[in-house]
């Protein structure tokens, strides 16, 4: 079973990366989508992690004491995604998984729990000095202002396993993808007739569901 399949357009808002740059780091062959490279192309759960740590090595940042910290080279890019590669996504489940660390150096370490910290939607540098390193999986934000939500739980009554629905964001314990209900509110359906129509569902969970799915079209927007 792939082990998340995602458009471009989904890959984008979930990454929280530009489309275009999607687009531009498969045609030159520095993320190319590892499901399907043809006419529709799907990039896997993988691939998501992959575009973050390649934006996050690959821009400017600013650590916690102020000073900038430059862009990484390429081979350490390539050195990340090497690594990643490696990684068993079957330890992703719908009760959790581990967290994901890149360094500056492009050395990716798997942790038994999330490390980041938030300051508001945004995680921080978890050190200064050489040690700086990203939370993969945590809330992601670019230069643009598109956010990426919390690769595993992008709200709490909301996951993302990658074995799971093609790595949709959907209800815990259900079957039901938040781009449906985001959908439904999308084309005008009142949020008190989704809740009648799927009653099983706890409301705060459907709020949750198209709250994400309107972030996710914003993070679109922003990388227009």
């Amino acid at each position: 079973m792939p082990r998340g399949a995602y458009t471009a357009d989904r890959a984008a808002a979930l990454s929280g990366v530009p489309i275009s740059t999607l687009h531009w780091w498969a045609r030159h062959d520095i993320l190319p989508p590892s499901l399907s490279p043809a006419r529709v192309k799907l990039w896997s759960y993988s691939d998501l992690m992959g575009a973050r740590i390649i934006y996050w090595l690959r821009h400017e940042k600013v650590g916690d004491d102020g000073r900038s910290i430059p862009a990484i080279t390429m081979p350490a890019v390539r050195r990340a995604l090497g690594n990643l590669r490696e990684l068993d996504l079957a330890l992703w489940s719908e009760d959790g998984g581990p967290g994901v660390r890149v360094n500056r150096t492009g050395h990716i370490f798997v942790t038994t729990k999330p490390t980041f910290e938030r300051s508001g939607d945004r995680q921080r540098l978890l050190h200064s000095g050489p040690d700086e390193a990203l939370e993969v999986l945590a809330p992601f934000q670019t230069l643009r202002g598109a956010k990426g939500p919390d690769l595993v739980e992008p709200r709490p009554q909301l996951r993302i396993v990658p074995g799971k629905l093609g790595g949709s964001p959907h209800v815990v314990h259900t079957r039901l993808e938040s781009v449906a209900l985001g959908a439904l509110a999308n084309s005008g359906v009142p949020t008190a007739k989704i809740y009648r129509l799927y009653p099983e569902v706890a409301p705060p969970a459907i709020d949750e569901a198209i709250d994400l799915e309107r972030q996710l079209a914003g993070n679109l927007r922003r990388a227009a």
